[in-house]
């Protein structure tokens, strides 16, 4: 099967709703990711007490991590789709800046991390950035 020379893009819409498929869900999955291994403690400590099988099994019987791990999958699939109907140049760009928005967001809101101002300033230059890109 051959693939035309000429292609149409998708619309503005359309476009805007992948790009968003992969953003939150590749946030979700870390933001999961990373809640799971706070949940789990000092992985080292673990090792010291139960040896890399019992640390690997600590990770391996955590839900949160396997909830992580499917958010993970559906954003690299997700990003599949994007790039087989839209420019490369427009959705690595798009998805990896707005990714560090949301992830700062989501760290602040549901790990309760520290975003001090700087990263706030960063994330709205990104969205400026993307704005652009997208212009």
């Amino acid at each position: 099967m051959t693939v035309p020379f000429f292609q149409v893009q998708p619309g503005v819409w359309t476009a805007t709703a992948m790009i968003a498929a992969i953003v939150l869900s590749s946030t979700a999955g870390e933001v999961l990711t990373a809640a799971a291994m706070k949940s789990l403690g000092d992985l080292d400590k673990i090792r010291a007490h139960s040896g890399v099988k019992g640390a690997i099994r600590a990770v391996l019987t955590c839900p949160l991590f396997f909830a992580g791990v499917f958010f993970l999958a559906l954003a690299f699939f997700a990003l599949l789709f994007a790039l087989n109907h839209l420019n490369l140049s427009l959705v690595a760009p798009a998805s990896a800046s707005l990714t560090l928005v949301t992830n700062a967001i989501a760290g602040k809101i549901f790990l309760k991390e520290n975003v001090d101002r700087r990263r706030w300033a960063a994330a709205a230059f990104v969205c400026v950035g993307v704005y652009l890109l997208a212009h």
